[in-house]
């Protein structure tokens, strides 16, 4: 079982800087950086889920497919578009009959690989994570797993599907599979960047500039947090940790735990494909990076940092945006 880091202080989390991805499981970066951050596997694998083209195409259906909301209307896919690097670019997500969200929806990019899902740690998979939505009254509203059996067994295409990706059960239209399903395909959504490229030994890759970006990022102590293969991903933090959040309404773990000394905490987001997935947080209050790195900087570590130096962390955190696999996510023909 992955364990996550909760850690309240950046100097506790400096511990998780050096935690490494494991060797053919996350894939591991050469040189002196790979130990910090490691290159992009091609698939993120799962020890109890096992991946197979027929478990990754039903999932793939089933990503893209209305029909597991309530009205028809709401998708995975519509508020984790896949072609704008797995967000839809809103503050807050519409679920159905228009209803917001309370959270920012994050990228469905490299999730696989982070130690817990949502924002406040509730699942520790994706394919835990795949259930919450299709139920949540706000989001999908379907009435129950056992609705969303009912409703997928009336599809022939389906039945067929799921039996493919799950052999040998006597009944594989489950509410279960279809998590393991979509589980499956969101493994395989990974975006190699230049900064893979650079890692693997490419040291062209990057420009001088944002390469002192990303010294900037180290010396500054963002690494602290956003570590490892994925950036981030990695441990939960208080929100504000030496200085206080301006908006405290959202409880983010405590709402999980009931721990009081859990308020305000929320999961480290990975840091891939950042300037494509604003806006930013928990609560989606920063429209521009820029802003964002002047924020963490401020409220994660006490430092007030010159216009130069957010502007060559921003360089390095653009050379962290990848290419979308386009035939791995093209929309399939539904059942």
């Amino acid at each position: 079982m992955k364990r996550a880091l909760i850690l309240t202080f950046p100097v506790a989390a400096l511990a998780a800087a050096f935690l490494i991805a494991q060797p053919g499981r996350m894939g591991q970066g050469r040189g002196p950086h790979g130990m910090m951050m490691g290159t992009l596997p091609d698939t993120i694998v799962s020890e109890t889920n096992p991946i197979t083209p027929a478990k990754v195409a039903l999932g793939r259906m089933l990503f893209y497919d209305g029909r597991l909301s309530n009205d028809g209307t709401v998708s995975c896919n519509s508020c984790h578009d896949l072609e704008k690097y797995g967000v839809d670019g809103r503050q807050f997500s519409l679920g159905v009959g228009g209803q917001k969200g309370g959270r920012n929806s994050p990228t469905v990019y490299h999730a696989a690989g982070q130690v817990l899902q949502f924002w406040d740690g509730r699942a520790e998979t994706v394919e835990d994570q795949a259930k919450g939505p299709v139920l949540n009254p706000v989001e999908m509203a379907m009435a129950s797993g056992t609705e969303v059996e009912r409703r997928l067994r009336t599809i022939p295409g389906y039945v067929t599907a799921f039996e493919n990706a799950f052999p040998g059960q006597p009944r594989p239209v489950t509410f279960d599979n279809m998590a393991l399903a979509i589980g499956a395909f969101e493994r395989g959504l990974v975006t190699p960047s230049r900064w893979d490229r650079f890692l693997a030994g490419d040291r062209a890759a990057l420009s001088n500039y944002e390469f002192a970006g990303h010294r900037e990022f180290m010396r500054d102590g963002c690494a602290n947090c956003h570590n490892g293969t994925f950036v981030g991903g990695r441990s939960l933090q208080k929100l504000g940790a030496v200085k206080a959040w301006p908006a405290t309404s959202d409880p983010g773990r405590e709402a999980v735990t009931k721990a009081e000394t859990d308020r305000m905490t929320f999961k480290v987001p990975t840091l891939r494909n950042v300037a494509k997935t604003g806006p930013y947080f928990h609560d989606g209050s920063v429209v521009q990076l820029d802003e964002a790195v002047r924020r963490m900087a401020e409220y994660q570590l006490g430092a007030n940092l010159e216009p130069n130096r957010v502007g060559q962390i921003v360089a390095w955190l653009n050379t962290l945006t990848g290419e979308i696999p386009s035939d791995y996510i093209r929309k399939p023909e539904l059942p």
